[in-house]
């Protein structure tokens, strides 16, 4: 591999995570935006009854779970397992 290629996967590679962290920041200010709204409407149409909150637990839970994978852990099928598949395709095919 050249230099240039590994610079090219390295910017690659930061390409990716920079977008990871961009969705998850999204992802992140969507489920403000819409849990604020969602209390705002359960506060002014049925304030006896509390609902919004399941949305929140919920969802929530999905929200950690993409900022963990975001953050923290890559996961079984993380980028390394990535270009480390498509690096052993890549030789097969240079074998055929």
């Amino acid at each position: 591999m050249q230099d240039g290629d590994h610079d090219s996967t390295s910017y690659d590679r930061a390409l990716r995570q920079v977008k990871e962290i961009k969705d998850f920041y999204g992802h992140l200010a969507v489920y403000i935006i819409i849990n604020t709204m969602l209390f705002l409407i359960n506060w002014f149409t049925s304030p006896t009854t509390w609902w919004f909150y399941w949305v929140v637990i919920f969802w929530g839970i999905g929200l950690l779970v993409h900022a963990y994978s975001t953050f923290v852990e890559e996961g079984f099928f993380g980028r390394d397992w990535e270009e480390r598949k498509v690096r052993e395709i890549m030789e097969k095919e240079k074998k055929r």
